[in-house]
């Protein structure tokens, strides 16, 4: 199949390298010349395992190819993919200024019958309005069809081909046919396509997101109820997921979520509601739960050393999550700037975002090329997120790095019995 993705960002970037990794002809197309030319060049923007290798063996064999022009990615296209940013309002709302340039430019240059396939995180009701800016500049028939992504940074090339669903939102069944022919190959093992009409399939993104947040914020207020209490959140979490009514995933405690989708489709269902009077009052919760709770490590870091003025503090992880280089709300932002505001120092060490933190905090911190020298002379280690060479560290090096043997857990990666029998003073997230 001819297919054209416009954005090549993250969700585009994965979507073609898999799409032309199963066989098809695919053209990644974006309006940043300088971002295009990196990608023929081999380059690749983002940080995801697995995803520059697929890049290089289909662009080898011609069948993922990078272009700035809407002519010359549309020539023989029969579903093009939008896959372009829809960055947060101040409202809270989505902004669909790329989306509706992108869905213009489409209309202009499309060359017969199209698929058009809203990939990005869309406000419901999108595919009316992404038919409605597209209907003035072309005479030729389309269908805007709205396929959800459900993807994990760090696992996205794995979520992709092979994905727990498949949501295609369309009442038509020619189109439906089409999409479950192209996703055919990512469900041999009989997980589901799902055919809903779009406006459910735009609802269910915001909805698995929004809930996947809740429980996040709900864990992390049981937390801080355990501190006071003197409970145990792991223990906590062991006698929840073993409830099969509740699962064992999004319950792990820390100091927050972040990234591109829950923050930003958070607050896009919360304006969504009160748009149409529906005031989401759970939402809501999880949304402040999770403000408070970006600012709660520190607040702990207070309560153990007192004022933090002229303290130095080295943080191992800086990107929201692991296997990632993305650092869009991410908490270790809110973390530094409490410290800054508190008269404190930072030296941190992220073995993948250090170039990207870098554009953001600028010489306010300093980054380091090691997690042992970010710890050098300070006055405690704060970790703040879990990648995996941070569980298992020299922790006798640690000692003897630190000003005292003193660790600030926000991901809970270590265990209190252990750090306690090595001689350090450990302050963890609900434990």
């Amino acid at each position: 199949m001819k297919i054209t993705i416009v954005g090549s960002g993250y969700v585009g970037l994965v979507a073609g390298a898999c799409f032309a990794d199963s066989g098809n002809t695919v053209t990644c197309l974006d309006v940043d010349q300088k971002k295009i030319d990196r990608l023929n060049k081999g380059e690749i923007p983002i940080y995801e395992p697995g995803l520059e290798e697929i890049i290089a063996r289909c662009s080898e064999e011609n069948r993922l190819t990078f272009t700035t022009s809407y002519d010359e990615a549309l020539s023989k296209a029969e579903v093009v993919f939008l896959a372009v940013g829809t960055p947060p309002l101040p409202s809270g709302e989505p902004d669909l200024k790329y989306l509706k340039s992108a869905a213009e430019s489409i209309a202009k240059s499309m060359k017969g019958p199209l698929i058009v396939v809203n990939k990005s995180t869309v406000p419901i009701g999108s595919h009316r309005v992404v038919a409605d800016w597209m209907a003035p500049f072309t005479k030729h028939s389309f269908d805007v069809v709205s396929n959800p992504e459900f993807l994990k940074e760090g696992s996205a090339i794995d979520d992709f081909l092979k994905p727990d669903r498949v949501v295609i939102g369309t009442k038509s069944d020619e189109s439906f046919k089409k999409m479950a022919e192209l996703y055919a190959p990512f469900v041999r093992q009989g997980n589901p396509i799902i055919q809903m009409d779009p406006v459910s399939a735009e609802m269910t993104k915001y909805a698995c997101n929004a809930f996947l947040a809740t429980r996040i914020s709900f864990m992390n207020e049981l937390a801080q109820l355990c501190e006071k209490v003197g409970g145990d959140i792991d223990q906590v979490r062991k006698g929840m997921g073993t409830d099969v009514r509740i699962g064992k995933h999004f319950l792990y405690a820390g100091v927050g979520y972040g990234g591109s989708c829950f923050p930003k489709d958070v607050q896009a269902l919360m304006a969504t509601g009160s748009k149409n009077e529906v005031e989401l009052e759970i939402v809501k919760a999880a949304e402040l739960a999770n403000a408070r709770q970006k600012k709660h490590l520190v607040k702990r870091m207070e309560e153990t050393l007192g004022n933090l003025s002229k303290k130095t503090f080295g943080l191992w992880g800086l990107a929201f999550k692991p296997n990632t280089d993305d650092m869009r709300e991410a908490a270790s932002l809110s973390i530094i700037e409490e410290l800054l505001k508190k008269g404190a120092s930072v030296r941190a060490f992220d073995p993948v975002a250090t170039e990207t933190a870098q554009a953001i905090l600028g010489d306010k911190i300093q980054f380091c090329k090691s997690p042992y020298d970010a710890i050098e002379g300070c006055d405690a280690l704060v970790v703040v997120t879990e990648w995996n060479e941070f569980r298992h560290p020299d922790f006798e090096r640690m000692k003897a790095l630190l000003k005292s043997p003193l660790v600030f857990d926000g991901r809970n990666i270590f265990a209190p019995k252990q750090m306690k029998e090595l001689g350090f003073r450990y302050v963890s997230i609900g434990r």
